[in-house]
């Protein structure tokens, strides 16, 4: 009897243990292709891969989203003075 629970035992342990390492290789995928996507915008930027490097470019990108909208709302003030942060805030990390 404790024979046929050893082999169920062995049996689902395998199974878990071949569903774990097939989401571990399904999701290193998209580890890996992020990686990559995060590597090649920090080359042809010219940038390192830092954090704050990666925040201060979407901060700088939704600016000159703001000075785009600003404008077609015509707000040429507004859409001015968010255009020249964003450029200024891209400007910095971009060498």
């Amino acid at each position: 009897m404790s024979d046929f629970f050893q082999w169920l035992g062995h049996a689902l342990g395998t199974l878990i243990r071949f569903i774990v390492e097939a989401l571990s290789g399904f999701f290193g995928l998209f580890a890996d292709a992020g990686r990559s996507f995060l590597q090649g915008l920090a080359n042809a930027l010219g940038t390192d891969i830092g954090l704050l490097s990666l925040v201060a470019m979407v901060c700088g990108l939704l600016l000159l989203y703001a000075a785009f909208r600003a404008g077609l709302r015509k707000a040429f003030v507004r859409m001015v003075i968010y255009g020249l942060l964003g450029l200024w805030l891209l400007s910095l990390i971009v060498s």
